[in-house]
């Protein structure tokens, strides 16, 4: 089964080798035919604290890191 890659915003880079990410996707709606937009954070895993906030980066599915981090940095 392939990884899942997504790609989004760095908005919190705070924690020691940890950056949050916020993932946007629009989908249409199954019932009102119209575009909506939604948006999830996600934490992963940056090894050398190289992203900072604003940077679009690409994450990639990993095996748990911690309690809430299951997602690598693959590009800054």
């Amino acid at each position: 089964m392939p990884k899942r890659i997504l790609q989004g915003t760095v908005v919190s880079d705070k924690a020691d080798k940890t950056v949050t990410i916020l993932v946007t996707r629009k989908f249409k709606h199954p019932v009102y035919k119209k575009y909506v937009t939604t948006s999830k954070k996600y934490t992963a895993h940056d090894q050398d604290n190289l992203s900072k906030n604003g940077d679009v980066v690409s994450i990639v599915e990993s095996k748990p890191i911690s309690k809430t981090k299951k997602w690598i940095i693959v590009k800054n």
